[in-house]
């Protein structure tokens, strides 16, 4: 892959050679139809689904916003959505591409290291006091592609380490939160890299309005019918009560073994805070906790994993008594390495979630390089930390009484695709008896 930016450094690749300047946002680029009264419409249509559906904003209750500058259209028609749900004050902290690339091309070398434990304490401060969170995705994938991974991954085990607190809040689903994504010149230019940058934010956004269910007559009305099949599935699952799930396919023969009482979750939740929200837009999975030392055998990831700047090709690995002890890539393998070397939970499992091959984001044929898109391309998998939402009577349970139940602990939480039209998969109960669940990659219950 070539190395990308947009202010005009060398390597810059979007039409040929010629060079994008930096973009204050993707209006600039798209013009035609980003100034469209259609663009306008749904853009509008996104931000109140991310903040009705998406996090059902409370009367009275604060929002932080992450974003990346180019979102500020977004950021704009959520917020507005979201005062007009009832919301108490929204305050957004945006991220500057370039200036995160200028950290690592130029900062010493003792620093990486080093992260914003302040900007973190205070997320973590307005989460324990019930403020809902909004992330909205769509940096450049390959930002820090040609940078000195040792640097990048110091600074991302900071990263994690100082936001810890605030993301297992987060995790264990205390408060409501949701993540939505805004294109941009330079993300739309690596997802299609044969088109001219307007025509590839154009398309980029279009995809994104059409998988995240926001191009009919009444949006909301059509998430709380997607929501509904989502959660027949999810109760099926449930009510099953299955012990293990069996993957096999071209490259895979994996046991994933469920973690002591598992729940399976999907679409719009409730809460801690007992608010109903969607955490993810778009959204096709049914997940649950796998059991942190059940896992074995081996699997293939279907679809590249888009990790810090690397695209992962061709992840093979294999489990023994729930821990990777190995594994393959054949494009950053480097890079894989040093995620499973994140701690001890790295090589472990948090997440096993089932999606069909028909869903929109499969069928739309585009690698988003984005996980918030691919991973509902199809079933998967994710290394690191649990979701302790998806286990039974928590209260009063720590750490280790979790572990002993089967949850992973870990710094990072990474989803890799391992579905596809050639996989099927079982649901196996505690006596060993198989029941179909997927076959060729498509449900067989009636949801």
């Amino acid at each position: 892959m070539s190395d990308f930016c947009i202010s005009c450094q060398s390597g810059c690749k979007v039409k040929g050679n010629t060079h994008i300047m930096a973009l204050q946002n993707t209006q600039d680029a798209a013009g035609g139809y980003l100034a469209s009264a259609e663009f306008a419409t749904m853009l509008d249509k996104l931000g109140e689904v991310a903040a009705r559906t998406g996090l059902n904003v409370a009367h009275g209750q604060q929002v932080i916003i992450t974003a990346p500058l180019h979102a500020v259209p977004l950021v704009r028609r959520i917020t507005e959505h979201a005062y007009k749900a009832g919301a108490s004050l929204v305050s957004t902290f945006y991220s500057d591409e370039e200036t995160t690339l200028a950290r690592y091309k130029y900062a010493a070398e003792d620093t990486f290291d080093t992260a914003a434990g302040w900007l973190a304490g205070g997320m973590t401060e307005a989460f324990r006091n019930g403020a809902a969170r909004m992330a909205i995705t769509g940096s450049n994938p390959a930002l820090l592609a040609g940078q000195n991974p040792e640097h990048i991954s110091r600074a991302s085990r900071a990263n994690s380490r100082v936001n810890r607190p605030a993301m297992e809040i987060i995790t264990n689903f205390d408060v409501n939160w949701c993540i939505v994504a805004a294109a941009s010149p330079a993300w739309a230019a690596q997802v299609f890299p044969d088109l001219p940058v307007d025509e590839a934010v154009e398309k980029l956004w279009q995809a994104i309005f059409s998988v995240s269910r926001i191009t009919g007559e009444n949006p909301v009305a059509d998430w709380a019918a997607h929501n509904a099949v989502l959660h027949r599935r999810a109760a099926f699952l449930n009510d099953a009560r299955y012990s293990a799930l069996h993957f096999k396919g071209p490259g895979t023969d994996l046991m994933v073994g469920l973690a002591d009482g598992h729940e399976w979750a999907a679409g719009a939740e409730k809460a801690g805070n007992g608010i109903v929200c969607n955490p993810n837009i778009p959204t096709e999975e049914v997940f649950t906790t796998p059991h942190r030392l059940k896992v074995d055998g081996t699997v293939a990831a279907t679809k590249p994993l888009s990790h810090q700047g690397t695209l992962i090709e061709d992840i093979r690995v294999r489990f023994e008594g729930g821990r990777i002890v190995e594994m393959h890539a054949s494009k950053g393998e480097d890079v894989l390495a040093r995620v499973l070397d994140t701690d001890e939970g790295a090589r472990r499992l948090g997440e096993v979630a089932l999606v069909p091959n028909s869903s929109p984001i499969s069928r739309s044929g585009i690698l988003f390089q984005n996980t918030l898109f691919d991973e509902n391309a199809a079933s998967h998998i994710a290394l690191g930390q649990s979701y302790t939402k998806c286990m039974r009577d928590t209260a009063g349970q720590d750490e280790a009484a979790l572990a002993a139940r089967g949850a992973n602990s870990s710094m990072i939480h990474i989803d890799w695709m391992i579905g596809s039209g050639d996989i099927d998969v079982d649901g196996v109960d505690a006596k060993g008896e198989r029941v179909a669940l997927m076959r060729k990659g498509e449900w067989v219950i009636e949801a």
